[in-house]
């Protein structure tokens, strides 16, 4: 069995190594770490949570041991495609450095850029940086890269799904094409496999684990069930959620809770904090020193369950996470590979729960056919979501008996003796109407003077001429028939109307008094 003690690095390094308590190395560590010695290209390839961190720190370490850095040109360069990564990274260095002069920098966004030329200026040994932030300070002229010797990407098919692949073969071109290159990934899509060509030379390939496998170490299970309604499918994902994280007990010791879009991290965390878990949100919209505390309170066990976004999918050492909960079903099969290795690492035991909707038929058909095996089914429980306070109309429709018992003895409400009032002056306006209907009709059938007037005076106009020549007499206005809207006196029905509206006034205030 091989012990760190072999591998020939550095004696300060092996007794951090020692106090940090490890002492037999990963099989990516132990395949890695000789050819980084010897200063080769690496193409390391492994599943998350193998220990690819320290397969590329401990031989950096060794091999900058000896020599001096200089300002603005840092002697080695890290790139991590996430801030979290990237302050990971600067850990491990911090552990495997302490008997060592060796200086760091950590360049990520959410810091100050004052600070960050503070330590470059002074001359910095590695650089850990993400890719955005590490471009910037260049573009400003405070850094050179022309001093590299060893350069690392670390999680490379995590950039390529964030889009940095041209930013990394642009720091590439900015290196010395003398460097040592180590390059890790889980995956090699067909965009790395091409970078890697470009800029490895002559790499050893170091590949422990099938691509796109899940760790023996995980118990994976998947939660599907069909939702009593479309619109209750997101609270009824969240009773089930519930109920698995109850159902594993003091087995669950902490959890790392998936969501696939921001917004629904911030809902879920909400409303496992509502009933009763201690749970918090983390995401890219969140302040970094928020992520930075929310990480260690979980690091440390003051947080039990940690909502995330696939932010913290990739690369975060974590050891010690006993579940992982799959609210959605990732649209990249890849990421479950990756989300589901937060836990089962260094040889632990650990649970992988998804829940599944017949929407998500096709990210299940994805994952299952990158996996090569299906994952087990278990068992929702029928009447799980009956008594749910997340289905959207939880609350309880009264009883019609209760109702019409309760309606014999309850005061009128103000709606009630209002319609009521209304009605009464809707009956005093109709009677008004039909004691005036004679008058209306009368007056009606009384021409009006100044009409019969004009009508005498004037001379009969050519169209008229000729309509009683063809037709006999001309008919005037509307002739016989009028319509009876233009009979009716609106007067009397906007005086009750003002009366009505007036009197229900009164009464408002009448009972507000």
């Amino acid at each position: 069995m091989t012990l760190f003690s072999d591998l020939k690095l550095d004696p300060k390094v092996l007794q951090a190594v020692a106090e940090a308590g490890y002492q037999t190395p990963t099989p990516i560590q132990a395949e890695a770490i000789p050819h980084a010695l010897e200063g080769r290209d690496v193409l390391g390839i492994a599943q998350t949570g193998t220990g690819k961190t320290a397969s590329f720190t401990l031989p950096m370490i060794t091999r900058l041991a000896n020599g001096r850095a200089r300002a603005r040109m840092p002697r080695s360069l890290v790139l991590a495609p996430t801030r979290e990564l990237a302050a990971q990274v600067a850990e491990n260095f911090d552990t495997y450095t302490k008997h060592l002069k060796l200086t760091k920098a950590l360049l990520i966004g959410g810091v100050s850029f004052k600070e960050q030329d503070a330590l470059i200026d002074r001359g910095v040994d590695v650089l850990i940086a993400t890719p955005g932030r590490l471009l910037d300070h260049f573009e400003r002229g405070k850094l050179l890269l022309t001093g590299v010797q060893i350069m690392v990407v670390d999680e490379a098919d995590r950039m390529l799904d964030m889009g940095f692949i041209p930013d990394i073969e642009r720091i590439f071109q900015l290196t010395p094409f003398t460097r040592q290159t180590l390059f890790f990934s889980a995956t090699m899509a067909p965009e790395i496999e091409r970078i890697t060509n470009t800029f490895l030379s002559n790499p050893a390939r170091v590949e422990v684990a099938r691509q796109a496998t899940t760790s023996e170490n995980i118990e994976q299970k998947l939660m599907h069930f069909t939702p009593s309604r479309r619109e209750r499918a997101f609270g009824e994902k969240r009773a089930l959620l519930r109920h698995l994280i109850r159902q594993e007990g003091d087995a669950c010791t902490n959890a790392i809770v998936f969501c696939n879009r921001k917004m629904d991290v911030d809902v879920v965390a909400k409303s496992l904090k509502a009933h009763g878990f201690n749970a918090a949100p983390i995401h890219g919209d969140l302040e970094q020193s928020q992520r930075m505390k929310t990480l260690d309170a979980f690091r440390e066990g003051e947080l039990r369950v940690l909502v995330a976004s696939d932010v913290a999918a990739r690369g975060l050492d974590i050891p010690a996470v006993s579940h992982v909960f799959n609210f959605d079903l990732p649209s990249h099969a890849e990421d479950y590979v990756h989300r589901i290795g937060r836990t089962g690492r260094a040889g632990r035991h650990g649970k992988a729960f998804s829940i599944s909707i017949p929407a998500d038929e096709k990210y299940l058909t994805a994952i299952e056919s990158l996996i090569k095996q299906p994952i087990p089914r278990g068992d929702v429980p029928e009447n799980l979501f009956d008594d749910s306070p997340d289905r959207g109309d939880h609350r309880q429709p009264r009883s019609r008996e209760r109702s019409r018992d309760r309606g014999d003895k309850r005061e009128p409400r103000r709606d009630d003796r209002r319609a009521e009032r209304t009605e009464e002056v809707v009956a005093a306006v109709e009677e008004t109407r039909r004691e005036e209907a004679p008058r209306r009709e009368e007056r009606a059938e009384r021409p009006h003077r100044h009409e019969e007037r004009r009508d005498d005076r004037r001379e009969p106009r050519r169209d008229e001429r000729r309509d009683r020549r063809d037709n006999g007499p001309s008919v005037l206005g509307l002739g016989d028939h009028v319509p009876e809207f233009l009979t009716r006196s609106f007067a009397t029905v906007l005086r009750a109307t003002e009366a009505a509206i007036q009197a229900n006034a009164d009464a408002d205030e009448a009972e507000s008094a």
